[in-house]
Order: structure tokens, then C-alpha cells, then sequence
């Protein structure tokens, strides 16, 4: 019962796994955990199988971020 009340929380469709967060943002999966390990974005693990995921605002928000920095920071 508390697996699937996590499971309806997490609305799936505002999440991106790993590989779609990198495309989207133009760096590699390795750069994203690198960034979830020191903070810099925090996935949340999938509620089943405890793979990451990137909430689209969060993504949308660190690139308007690397946007407005003269040359971006992709590490």
C-alpha cells in the first residue's frame, strides 16, 4: 500500500530518466552523477526499480541557469 501511495506521488510523466536529462541539458549521464553526487541536481530514484530521475523544472531551471553564464559550467 505505501509502495503505491509513493508510486501516485511521483507523477512520472514530470520526470526524465538519465539519459533523456542529458540530452536535454547537452552533457553526459556521467556528468549528471557527478552532479546529483555533489548537489549541484538532485535526482529522485524511481519509486520501483530505484533508477534516477530529473524533474523537468528542476532541468529547465538549471539551463536557463548555464544560459545566462558566459561560456556555461557543464562539470
Amino acid at each position: 500500500m505505501l509502495e503505491q501511495q509513493n508510486h501516485d506521488a511521483l507523477r512520472l510523466g514530470d520526470y526524465l530518466t538519465i539519459a533523456e536529462a542529458a540530452g536535454f541539458l547537452g552533457v553526459s549521464p556521467a556528468t549528471l552523477r557527478n552532479w546529483d553526487k555533489v548537489g549541484k541536481l538532485k535526482a529522485v530514484r524511481h519509486p520501483v526499480n530505484g533508477y534516477r530521475l530529473y524533474r523537468q523544472e528542476d532541468l529547465k531551471r538549471l539551463l536557463k541557469t548555464l544560459e545566462t553564464i558566459p561560456g556555461g559550467d557543464s562539470e
